[in-house]
């Protein structure tokens, strides 16, 4: 049995770990540590029985420390971060705050309780990133891999390659079990509106509309987020301590490739739903129009980069992970996910 503590359990990624892990491993006991800011929703990980929700911050050490203490913590799948690219560009001090600081206090926990105060029992530490510490690709360069060198573009990024490298350094200065592993765009239920798919459904639904930045050419590894929560199982369960694994969801489209099909599955859900065009009469579909009338052009962000793509290799030889699902069955379960629990989103 493992006593798992999960943080940022109540976010996107986070809470859907949470439900994947509980479903999956029934006698394992989850302790989520989750501050509740805007993206943090007590009703994402709600009915989980497994799962008991502590609300405080990974920057308390002394929480921390007491929690892997009285709880017999064994396993920390750390999720909580500042995710939001374009909030880095306008405010990065939280960025700095949780994703280097709060991830630097959890490892400081961890040694003392694991390491300096501890039994010499087995433990990991897994620590969630992003591709985008990579950097940018040109269209015709390699996929990132696990060697690829650093070059974080934003606030956001930068904040997560420095605690990629504080979890390096916990490992190989004073032997704390680690994994990392470095994720491509997740997407799925449960995810904050402010995010790509979301904003676009939720957008559609209301006759908004879908604000598409710069030429919608910006390349994104599309990732549903079950997959993602195998991919994270694999890595506790099969990856090599100290290694880094990097996880996508085998479909690399353009930005306006994926605005086309949200656009062309909320037609069709409307086509297939009853009662969806009176749930929904501001929509374009609710009229007998296209959603992708929506569509508009804005005025690109800073700090954009142009493409991101994943290799896999490392993760599919070592850990047998494989993505389960093409990126049109995971978008379209997705938008009925979101149809089907408007209570979730507009609580929001």
């Amino acid at each position: 049995m493992t006593n798992i503590l999960v943080t940022g359990g109540a976010g996107f990624i986070g809470g859907n770990f949470v439900h994947y892990w509980a479903e999956n491993h029934p006698v394992d006991t989850i302790t989520v540590l989750d501050c509740l800011t805007y993206a943090g929703n007590e009703s994402t990980i709600a009915g989980v029985e497994q799962a008991e929700l502590i609300v405080g911050d990974i920057r308390d050490t002394d929480l921390v420390e007491k929690l892997l203490r009285e709880r017999d913590i064994d396993t920390i799948v750390h999720f909580a971060a500042e995710s939001h690219v374009d909030r880095s560009i306008s405010g990065p001090d939280a960025f700095i705050e949780t994703n280097i600081l709060g991830t630097h206090s959890l490892l400081k926990a961890a040694r003392d309780v694991w390491l300096e105060a501890g039994d010499g029992r087995e433990h990991r530490f897994h620590h969630i990133s992003t591709d985008e510490v990579y950097g940018s690709l040109g269209p015709e360069d390699p996929a990132f891999s696990e060697t690829t060198q650093y070059q974080p573009n934003s606030p956001y990024s930068a904040s997560k390659a420095s605690s990629d490298h504080l979890v390096r350094a916990y490992h190989h200065t004073y032997g704390l079990n680690v994994t990392t592993s470095n994720c491509s765009n997740n997407y799925g239920p449960y995810q904050y509106p402010e995010k790509l798919i979301p904003l676009f459904l939720l957008n559609a639904l209301n006759g908004r509309d879908l604000p598409i930045y710069g030429d919608g050419m910006n390349v994104r590894d599309w990732l549903h987020v079950e997959d993602h929560c195998r991919g994270i199982e694999a890595c506790l369960e099969k990856g090599k301590v100290g290694e880094t694994y990097n996880i996508g969801g085998g479909a690399e489209l353009p930005n306006m490739e994926v605005i086309d099909r949200v656009c062309a599955e909320v037609d069709r859900a409307f086509a297939e739903i009853d009662g969806l065009a009176e749930r929904y009469p501001k929509a374009p579909a609710a009229n007998g129009k296209s959603t992708s009338e929506l569509k508009t052009f804005v005025t690109d962000r800073k700090g954009h980069d142009r493409r991101y793509a994943i290799d896999e290799t490392k993760a599919r030889n070592e850990i047998a992970y494989t993505p389960s699902r093409s990126f049109d069955q995971g978008l379209a379960q997705t938008l009925r996910w979101y149809l089907a629990n408007e209570n979730w989103w507009t609580s929001l």
